[in-house]
């Protein structure tokens, strides 16, 4: 699967989930997720299993943390980068 496409899959995800949708087209992929209070610890864990469950990429716990979903296309590169290993 490419970047493109697991980065606006995630992208609907968070907007359709955690958004109401984002009628005003706010979200950006480099916007700060966990500074704006859109990841919280509930909203991580569903993301978690989207990806798992859509995506078929199981993502390591330690993997699971700030830096790598700060926003989402870090979001998008941990996936990308466990893509194989799943």
């Amino acid at each position: 699967m490419s970047t493109d496409r697991i980065t606006a899959q995630i992208r609907e995800y968070v907007r359709t989930n955690f958004l109401d949708g984002d009628p005003k087209g706010e979200l950006e992929d480099t916007s700060p997720l966990l500074e704006l209070g859109v990841l919280n610890s509930l909203n991580t864990i569903r993301l978690v299993s989207f990806i798992r469950d859509e995506l078929g990429v199981r993502l390591p716990s330690l993997q699971v943390n700030g830096r790598n979903f700060r926003d989402v296309r870090s979001i998008a590169d941990t996936v990308l980068a466990n893509q194989d290993a799943s």
